[in-house]
């Protein structure tokens, strides 16, 4: 961060320090809000707003690549609004992937968010070009609320990034224009050597006449679809955040082996049968309204426990991590 310019568009490092036991940063406050709290929040959102936050987003991409930094986590809880005001400028943050590059330099670290994860990454030999992905997926999402590679679980998505298949069917995208979907085409290429630059992204059709986008809304079903993918990630936010309080490295080690013994169908999820058989197994006595109660719990969230890695902690009926799951699902 200190080694990119200062830039409207990126959150600001005010200083750093240290004490004994931690490297504190102190960031510039934004106030505004997530990028997709503020889409929803606004009465109706439209295609000409959607090119607005991209060139955004892709004028970051390009400051980072001509700086020689890949951001590698490009995803839109990565992008804050400074103030609440609406004219308030967009700010891209978290930089704790980042790393420096050279030309035609090659990863093959694994790192990201599975959804906005390039083909490449998961083939580990990747380089810039996988910033522009992660934008075009930001970019599919602004338009229909729904990522274009989906699946319950991780692998599933990995499964379909590589198969790469884009829809352009579902509502509202038979309403997009042709140039909208002519760029997503082009960010998301599988093959990185064909896939656009960021400057040939900011010189596309589509953005180079932003102001003349078709400023009809979208429709409520993309601010519908926006809001529960929101409430998703912060959900999961949330979670991984009483995990990462009240379990050590070793606790969270010994659920994974847990989740993987009870998951004996290998699905990623964790089915109420799997998980009666599972705790009987490890010698745990829930009785069989907490084992629904757990269950429901994991339901309500689509999956969750393949996203976690790990579904209840067994040594305990009912310990502190499940309470609080269960009422973190009660309140979204």
């Amino acid at each position: 961060m200190r080694h990119l310019p200062r830039s409207a568009s990126i959150v600001t490092l005010r200083e750093a320090c240290e004490d004994d036991g931690a490297v504190h940063l102190v960031m510039e406050l934004c106030e505004g809000g997530e990028l997709f709290d503020r889409i929803v929040a606004r009465g109706h959102y439209t295609e000409r707003a959607a090119a607005a936050v991209t060139r955004t987003i892709v004028e970051v991409v390009q400051l980072c690549h001509h700086h020689g930094v890949i951001h590698r986590d490009l995803k839109p809880e990565n992008f804050l609004f400074a103030n609440k005001k609406e004219n308030s400028p967009l700010k891209a943050i978290d930089f704790g992937l980042s790393i420096f590059f050279k030309p035609g330099e090659k990863f093959s670290e694994i790192v990201g968010s599975p959804y906005y994860m390039a083909p490449e990454v998961l083939k580990r030999n990747y380089g810039p070009e996988i910033d522009i992905w992660s934008a075009g997926v930001i970019l599919y999402i602004l338009l229909c609320g729904v990522p274009p590679f989906w699946a319950e679980t991780e692998q599933g998505v990995a499964q379909a990034i590589l198969r790469g298949n884009i829809d352009f069917k579902r509502e509202p995208w038979p309403h997009v224009s042709d140039n909208a979907k002519d760029l997503v085409r082009q960010m998301l290429q599988p093959d990185p050597k064909i896939r656009l630059t960021a400057k040939q992204v900011l010189e596309h059709t589509w953005l180079q006449n932003a102001k003349k986008a078709p400023n009809v809304p979208l429709g409520d079903i993309v601010k519908s679809r926006l809001k529960q993918f929101s409430r998703m990630n912060r959900f999961k936010r949330r979670a991984l955040r009483v995990i990462a309080d009240h379990l050590s490295a070793e606790e969270v080690e010994d659920i994974k082996e847990m989740f993987k013994v009870m998951d004996t169908d290998n699905d990623g999820i964790v089915s109420y049968e799997e998980l009666k058989s599972g705790i009987a197994k490890f010698g745990s006595h829930l009785a069989e309204s907490e084992v629904q109660m757990l269950i429901e719990a994991v339901s309500n969230i689509q999956g969750f426990a393949c996203l976690l890695k790990c579904s209840v902690r067994l040594t305990e009926p009912l310990s502190l991590i499940t309470v609080q799951w269960i009422q973190m699902v009660e309140e979204h």
